[in-house]
């Protein structure tokens, strides 16, 4: 399977993972920082979970600005196929790390949780609200109709 349908594939089942846990999800995220993250969850208690989806080995060495997301999120995922090389993730100790096989999903490792100071977790909900709103709402305005 090519890299970007495992992107996909590790995508959808992460994403209805959380979901079907009771958090709402968004996908391709941009942070205030500019970065984009590929999942981000938000909980009914407010906490904030960014997940990195990473289909490869040479998808995970290419890409190194995913520690510029921890600042951002309560809690900081690796979602990785049931194929990836987990020694690779080993020493990131302030990540979690979560498998799937494109269906279902298995936190191998939880998140440590790791607070967000009040004026930013209220920033990121306020952004994640106007995001999201602006998601549904686009396909109801739109000119083309």
């Amino acid at each position: 399977m090519e890299r970007a349908d495992w992107t996909e594939r590790i995508s959808r089942a992460v994403m209805r993972h959380f979901y079907d846990s009771g958090e709402s999800v968004l996908a391709e995220f941009t942070l205030k920082s500019g970065r984009r993250a590929d999942i981000i969850c938000l909980s009914k208690d407010e906490r904030i979970t960014i997940i990195e989806v990473k289909s490869s080995k040479e998808d995970f060495l290419s890409d190194q600005k995913w520690p510029e997301y921890l600042a951002w999120a309560d809690q900081f995922y690796f979602a990785v196929s049931d194929q990836f090389d987990l020694s690779l993730l080993d020493s990131y100790s302030q990540c979690g790390i979560i498998i799937t096989d494109g269906l279902s999903v298995h936190i191998s490792r939880p998140a440590p949780y790791d607070k967000l100071a009040p004026q930013r977790r209220k920033h990121m909900i306020r952004r994640l609200a106007l995001v999201a709103m602006d998601r549904a709402s686009r396909p109801v305005c739109s000119a083309e109709q």
